[in-house]
């Protein structure tokens, strides 16, 4: 069954946001009022694309309930069809889509090719798939993905026998050459370019003929609650998986279980929302906050008090106040480790350039090979409106500065994207040249975006 374009159908991913629409871009709009919204995101990127590659090569079919419909989620769905998983449709109630339930392939079939895009969880979770089907497998993406790293599971896949062509390049395109079976065993590989490494060679483990004993090899591995997060999904579904040390992960082989999972919303792609209530002021509310969770977006709950906010959890909901009577005055400078939650560092750079305070931002080195380089963007975008942003070996300082409207380039990434529009809140007439690219991980966002502001 071929599977629509992934922004749900009863959902318009523009909303009203047309109507600031002009020939140079998207006119970020500025907020006229606190805010006072509640608000339902749709489903975690980084928990779909887990469990599509899990549903894939389970004992029998799985259903994922509120899984998230997006570019970067579309991709892998297109991805795993090639190698011969099946899918279909089925009623949901999420409100963002239908559900999806997937079928396994009788057996993994190469001879195709599969895009990429820009998505780093699709160009690493599907080489290791591509090693247990029979027949080559050739793999490329958007012309920025031929920049990303990819030696960690290329160099991986190869020192476990994998026949894997990339003219020595360590990124794309290659070229994985199937037999249908990895022997597995021991393996050491450096992580410290991306966590997305581990879990890559960890969620196909269990289908290696020995399974996996994985060991890091290099600096400090970045984003660790990504690669628990890819435990935990491995261990629901049946799968021993042990960690004994610090950098060291051992997957027994075996059968992954088949389950019908719930996806909790992208808390992640919560941020620009929850961000929007210390800029604008007042109050926005996030449905659905999972009271417990591995994605990396729960620390905002920790994080956005440092610049003033005052945070409720409570009844499956997290809200942010402003600091009360500053209506988005006064956010406060903060000196961040972002480490563990690089993905949510632009988003908060954005907060931190409107802050009174200068904020230093650090840990954040590896965020240079994301969609973009994001700590070149963000410098560059910001310094562009007025702002005084230096970049670091492994993070950006922030000094307060007054901001003017004007082009904000989103560099085909989604969170360069949102922090535009963060910085419009605030600053008028900063236009966003594509703010389309958000559809690679929330179709909806300028549709949500007006909501909130309404």
């Amino acid at each position: 069954m071929q599977i629509s374009k992934y922004s749900a159908p009863e959902f318009d991913p523009y909303g009203d946001a047309r109507q600031t629409e002009t020939d140079d871009g998207w006119r970020a709009p500025v907020a006229a009022a606190p805010l006072s919204a509640v608000l339902a995101i749709p489903g975690s990127k980084s928990l779909t694309n887990r469990e599509l590659v899990l549903a894939a090569l389970a004992d029998g079919p799985s259903t994922l309930h509120a899984p998230l419909w997006s570019r970067d989620s579309e991709l892998m769905i297109e991805g795993l069809r090639a190698l011969g998983t099946r899918f279909e449709r089925v009623p949901g109630h999420g409100g963002f889509g239908d559900d999806l339930r997937v079928t396994p392939a009788d057996e993994l079939l190469g001879s195709t090719t599969i895009d990429c895009g820009l998505a780093g969880t699709v160009m690493r979770f599907l080489p290791p798939v591509a090693a247990l089907a029979l027949g080559p497998t050739m793999f490329d993406g958007d012309e920025h993905a031929r920049q990303r790293p990819m030696s960690g599971v290329i160099q991986g896949l190869q020192a476990l026998g994998v026949d894997l062509d990339d003219d020595r390049r360590g990124t794309l395109p290659f070229t994985v050459h199937g037999t249908g079976a990895v022997g597995g065993g021991e393996l050491v590989i450096d992580a410290s370019a991306s966590s997305q490494f581990v879990s890559a060679l960890l969620l196909s483990a269990p289908r290696f003929e020995r399974g996996l004993d994985l060991r890091h090899a290099g600096e400090r591995v970045p984003s660790m609650p990504h690669i628990e997060m890819t435990v935990e999904n491995l261990r629901a579904r049946g799968v021993e998986v042990e960690s004994p040390e610090p950098g060291r992960w051992i997957v027994a082989p075996g059968p992954i279980r088949a389950i019908d999972v719930d996806i909790e919303p992208d808390l992640s792609n919560a941020a620009p929302f929850l961000v929007a209530a210390l800029v604008a002021g007042g109050s926005v509310t996030i449905t659905g906050w999972p009271a417990e969770t591995t994605q990396v977006g729960a620390q905002l709950a920790k994080i956005l008090p440092l610049f003033g906010a005052r945070v409720e959890v409570e009844g499956g909901r997290l809200t942010v106040h402003a600091p009360e009577g500053r209506d988005g005055r006064g956010i406060r400078g903060v000196d961040l480790d972002l480490s563990e939650a690089g993905e949510l560092a632009p988003n908060l750079v954005a907060l931190a350039a409107l802050a009174d305070e200068p904020s230093t931002i650090t840990g954040i080195g590896h965020i240079r090979h994301h969609e973009t380089d994001r700590l070149a963007a963000l410098t560059a975008e910001i310094n562009g409106l007025g702002g005084t942003v230096t970049e670091l070996d492994d993070g950006l300082r922030i000094e307060p500065a007054p901001l003017h409207g004007g082009p904000w380039r989103a560099y085909a990434d989604h969170r360069m994207a949102t922090s535009g529009a963060i910085i419009g809140l605030a600053v008028p007439d900063v236009i966003v040249d594509d703010i389309a690219t958000t559809g690679k991980t929330l179709p909806q966002f300028t549709g949500l975006w007006e909501q909130m502001l309404a």
